[in-house]
């Protein structure tokens, strides 16, 4: 083999052997930089116990791990998972039951308000609303509702994933002007109120104030999406175009309510509405009744006044 033949593999050895020889001062490079890092953490956790010992006090995670026997680099790895452990926990605390918003430990609270215009009297808007068991044929939301009595509905709903019953019962409700109430049922509570205000003759402003309290894994995940609240705001919408597009007359719940109980029923409502409308027509028909008999005698008194003269 000639010397031109040597020439290349010396030339190739040499680039293997350099290439090593970087690797390794690269590798020591990362090594000696670890080991400062470690010793000044060290350094550092010295320090600490040594005010510890001095002037009193608790012992931080590493320090005890120390004296328990732990490596100084394991201590420090451990307690960096522990740490990290104690923030995911913290946002689960707080996603579901703990911290933020409300009393500490209490319920998430979701407080949803809307308002809406319609373009109906203020009658026609109101006596839509209370027909609760149409409200399953516009809102997506509602599967189902039944009447229990006057002041009670059992409805059925279903928002996302989560389908859910409650009982609504009526606080407070008074004709053409608001209705207040509140619900219970496994997945959460609702306290509501309603109000309708007339903006026109045929424009009626309608205000929708809800809080919501969710109960159960699934609510309170619903609960921090605003779920509830995107659900409440297209079937209110819903209802907007329900009753602005509906030509059909409905006969709404005319009583009253006050403190849960019935003050007026639908009937004793309709019956007073009914014998002011025949009082109010019987006072016309009496008026021209009366005028007739006082022009009789007008007529009758001027006769009697010719007849003398004539005399």
């Amino acid at each position: 083999m000639t010397k031109t033949d040597d020439a290349p593999k010396q030339d190739e050895k040499s680039a293997i052997d350099h290439l090593r020889e970087e690797m390794a001062n690269y590798m020591g490079a990362r090594l000696d930089r670890a080991a400062e890092t470690v010793g000044q953490k060290v350094t550092d956790l010295t320090g600490r116990l040594t005010d510890v010992t001095e002037n009193g006090g608790e012992l931080p995670g590493i320090g005890s791990r120390l004296l328990q026997g732990e490596s100084p680099v394991r201590a420090l790895v451990s307690e960096k998972a522990k740490s990290a452990a104690s923030g995911v926990a913290d946002k689960v605390k707080d996603a579901f039951g703990g911290g933020g918003g409300g009393k500490p430990g209490g319920p998430k609270v979701t407080n949803m308000i809307e308002v809406l215009d319609v373009g109906v009297p203020l009658r026609v808007a109101y006596d839509k609303w209370t027909q609760y068991e149409d409200f399953s044929g516009f809102a997506k939301g509602v599967q189902s509702v039944s009447t229990e009595d006057d002041a009670t509905t059992t409805w059925k709903t279903k928002v996302g994933p989560s389908t859910r019953s409650f009982e609504a019962t009526i606080q407070e409700q008074i004709p053409d002007d608001r209705i207040v109430w509140t619900s219970d049922g496994s997945k959460g509570t609702t306290q509501g109120a309603v109000s309708f205000h007339e903006l026109a003759p045929n424009l009626t402003r309608i205000v929708l104030v809800v809080e919501y309290y969710p109960s159960g894994f699934f609510e309170k995940t619903g609960n921090l999406w605003r779920a509830q609240g995107r659900r409440l705001r297209l079937d209110f919408k819903n209802f907007q175009r329900h009753v602005t597009l509906t030509d059909e007359e409905v006969e709404g719940w005319r009583g009253e309510i006050r403190d849960g109980e019935v003050v007026r029923t639908h009937e004793e409502a309709m019956e007073e509405e009914e014998g002011g409308e025949d009082g109010e027509e019987t006072g016309d028909e009496t008026e021209p009744a009366a005028d007739e008999t006082g022009a009789d005698e007008d007529a009758e008194e001027v006769e009697e006044e010719d007849g003398s003269e004539g005399r």
